[in-house]
C-alpha cells in the first residue's frame, strides 16, 4: 500500500529517509527539495511530448505514450532507487502536483519490495508551505556593519558559541557587493534560495533568538523572501563599528590572491557609482598589486551605501557597537553579552 503523507510529515520523514523527484531535469534543476535525488520519469524532450499529446487527444492518448516511453526504463528506475537506502527499503516520491508520475513510481517500487510514500499535492504543495512557512514570526536579531567587517565571520562565530543562525549570503553562493560571486560557485536560482532557507528556518527554535546578517533584498541575482525580508527589517540590529583600517586589511587577505581580471571586471561593473576619476585610481591601483588602495576607494562607495539604508531604519532599532580589533570570537561574545542584555530589560520592562 501507498502511504500519501502532507507537506510537514513529508519534511520530517526526510531528514532519515531518501527523496526521490520524479518529476523532469529541467523542472529538478531549477529548483528542487534540498536532498531530492532526481530520477525522472520523463526526460524533458519526453515530458513535453506527453504534455502535448494530452492537450491534443486527451489523458487516453497521453497515458499510453507515457508507457511507452517509460517502459524500457523500468528496471532501472527500480535499480537507481534501491541504491538510495541500501539498509533500508523505504524511499520517498513526488512529482509536481502528487499526481500519476509520483504515483506510478511509487507503485513500481512497491511492486519490486520497496516501501514508497508520495507527497500530498507534490512539489507545488510543498512550494505553497516553503512561503507561507516565512510568515511565522520568530525573534530575529540582525548582524549590521559596513562592508569588510568580517560579519560573516562573527555570524559563525556566534553559531559555534551555541546561537541559531541563518547564513543568508552562504546559501546564496554571494558576499553581496559586486566583488561578492568571486570565488563562489554559482548561485542558485531565487526559487531554490527560498527552499534552501526554509530548510533552515523551518529546524529553529522560534522561542530563541536567530541571527541574520543585514542585506539588501536581492543578494547578488537572489531575493530574500518578501515576508522574511520584512521581519529582518523591523528587528533589531547590532551595528558592529568596525575601523576602516580594519576593514581595508580584512578585503585585502580575501581578496589579494584572486584572479585579477575578475577584479577588474568587477570594478568596472560599478564604474558609474565610483566616477570615473575614482574608477581610474582603481584600476590603476590594481595594475600594481596595490590592493589597499583599490579597497579603501571602493569602501567609500560602500560605506555610502550601507549607511544610506541603515538610516531607512527606526532609529530605536539601530544599537552601536564599538569593535576595536578584527577578532571574530571575542565579537561573538560581545554580540552575545550585548543580546542578553537587550533580553533583560524587556523582561523588566
Amino acid at each position: 500500500m501507498i502511504h500519501k503523507h502532507p507537506v510537514e510529515e513529508f519534511l520530517d520523514k526526510a531528514q532519515t529517509l531518501p527523496i526521490i523527484d520524479v518529476r523532469s531535469p529541467g523542472e529538478y534543476q531549477h529548483a528542487h527539495i534540498p536532498g531530492a535525488v532526481s530520477i525522472p520519469l520523463f526526460d524533458n524532450d519526453e515530458r513535453a511530448q506527453v504534455g502535448t499529446k494530452y492537450k491534443n487527444a486527451g489523458k487516453d492518448s497521453a497515458v499510453l505514450l507515457g508507457l511507452s516511453l517509460v517502459g524500457p526504463k523500468l528496471a532501472d528506475f527500480v535499480k537507481q532507487s534501491k541504491k538510495l537506502n541500501p539498509q533500508g527499503k523505504e524511499v520517498l516520491v513526488h512529482c509536481w502536483r502528487g499526481g500519476m508520475r509520483s504515483s506510478s513510481f511509487a507503485w513500481l517500487l512497491d511492486t519490486a519490495g520497496l516501501t514508497a510514500s508520495t507527497l500530498v499535492g507534490g512539489y507545488k504543495a510543498y512550494r505553497n508551505t516553503v512561503l507561507s512557512a516565512f510568515l511565522e514570526p520568530k525573534k530575529l536579531l540582525i548582524l549590521g556593519g559596513k562592508t569588510g567587517s568580517g560579519k560573516t565571520d562573527i555570524l559563525k562565530e556566534l553559531a559555534r558559541q551555541g546561537e541559531q543562525i541563518i547564513d543568508l549570503e552562504g546559501l546564496a553562493n554571494h558576499k553581496g557587493s559586486t566583488y561578492g560571486a568571486i570565488g563562489q560557485d554559482p548561485q542558485p536560482a531565487t526559487e531554490q534560495f527560498e527552499n534552501l532557507i526554509h530548510q533552515q528556518w523551518r529546524q529553529l527554535d522560534c522561542t530563541k533568538r536567530i541571527w541574520l546578517e543585514d542585506e539588501s533584498r536581492s543578494i547578488g541575482s537572489c531575493f530574500i523572501p518578501m515576508p522574511l525580508w520584512h521581519q529582518m527589517r523591523a528587528a533589531p540590529v547590532a551595528f558592529i563599528d568596525v575601523t576602516k583600517s580594519c576593514r581595508v586589511e580584512r578585503l585585502v587577505h580575501e581578496y589579494a590572491g584572486i584572479d585579477h581580471q575578475l577584479l577588474v571586471d568587477a570594478t568596472e561593473r560599478i564604474q558609474k557609482r565610483l566616477g570615473g576619476k575614482v574608477t581610474k585610481e582603481a584600476l590603476d591601483a590594481l595594475m600594481r598589486n596595490d590592493y589597499a588602495t583599490v579597497a579603501d576607494l571602493t569602501l567609500d562607495y560602500y560605506d555610502k551605501a550601507y549607511l544610506h539604508g541603515l538610516s531607512q531604519r527606526d532609529a530605536t532599532q539601530v544599537h552601536p557597537i564599538e569593535i576595536r580589533e578584527d577578532k571574530p570570537t571575542e565579537t561573538a561574545r560581545q554580540l552575545i553579552a550585548w543580546a542578553d542584555g537587550q533580553t533583560a530589560k524587556a523582561v523588566l520592562r
